[in-house]
């Protein structure tokens, strides 16, 4: 098994070409699958497979299967800012009453979503004034992951940040909640900020082990895989099961109830036009 941030690990395949000695990628968020399977690299997964998943948070061409979900929100720590004060739009995030407050992590996959999103709402020009201005608010605070934006904030060495929610319970996982000051708050109901992140599996065309990958692929979206993300008690993964009707028993705002931006894993695409404008704007 091989671990890294998954576009690393996408290049590399793309890279290796039809000779990569890889079975399975698995990965956080649907872009990079959507960059492979642009490139003609994945197998299609078994529809037996895909049937267990709803299909919004499958592959548009059934190259890859949704195993879980995690939903952006902020995090904040009420000792530096009230929750009354905290931005309600993600547009919000670049107005200069934030100057100094704001945590961001722009190399951090779970960020491009968030950019598509804003793009397809508010064009490609607004969406990059906007990061112009989350870039000077958050001076100081940019950090290399939604990790450090947890422990930051809660430590108090910001004020608020942008990360999927699954961090911050994680963190509270392994520290213990007595340890931890911060609290979590949601954008607005169907804002752009407020975008769900699929993660998912597929199988490489390369693959010399074709019908074991696609058994592993089965496993992650069965009740008896699903089970393991949803359950506390047998990891701390505090992301969404999405797939044979299992729900988290994590104490999180239940999926069903999640108001986010209505964009598609279509939609969402490979992520080239998000990084673009992210090293446009100057924070990659």
């Amino acid at each position: 098994m091989r671990n890294d941030d998954e576009d690393v690990l996408a290049d590399q395949i793309v890279t290796e070409g039809p000779g990569s000695p890889a079975d399975v990628i698995w990965t956080e968020n649907s872009p990079a699958l959507e960059y492979l399977q642009g490139k003609g690299l994945l197998a299609r997964v078994d529809a037996s497979t895909l049937a267990r998943t709803p299909a919004r948070y499958n592959s548009p061409d059934g190259d890859w299967v949704g195993v879980s979900a995690r939903v952006s929100v902020l995090t904040y720590d009420p000792r530096l800012i009230a929750r009354s004060q905290l931005p309600t739009s993600v547009l919000q995030l670049a107005s200069p009453r934030y100057r100094g407050k704001l945590a961001i992590a722009p190399a951090e996959t779970d960020f491009q979503p968030i950019v598509t999103a804003v793009m397809r709402r508010y064009g490609r020009a607004e969406a990059l004034r906007w990061l112009q201005g989350i870039k000077a608010n958050a001076a100081g605070h940019v950090y290399p992951d939604n990790e450090t934006i947890a422990d930051q904030v809660n430590r108090g060495g910001a004020a608020f940040g942008l990360i999927n929610q699954y961090y911050w319970y994680r963190m509270r996982a392994e520290i213990g909640a007595s340890k931890v000051h911060s609290q979590l708050a949601e954008l607005a109901p169907g804002d752009p900020g407020y975008v769900i992140d699929v993660s998912g599996a597929a199988v490489l065309k390369s693959s010399r082990h074709q019908a074991a990958a696609q058994k592993f692929l089965a496993y992650l979206v069965s009740k008896a895989g699903q089970e393991v993300i949803a359950n506390p008690a047998k990891s701390i993964s505090y992301e969404y099961p999405i797939a044979s009707g299992v729900t988290t028993l994590a104490p999180e705002t239940p999926f069903d109830q999640l108001r986010p931006y209505p964009i598609t894993i279509a939609e969402l695409g490979d992520g080239a036009a998000a990084i673009a404008l992210l090293r446009q704007a100057g924070l990659l």
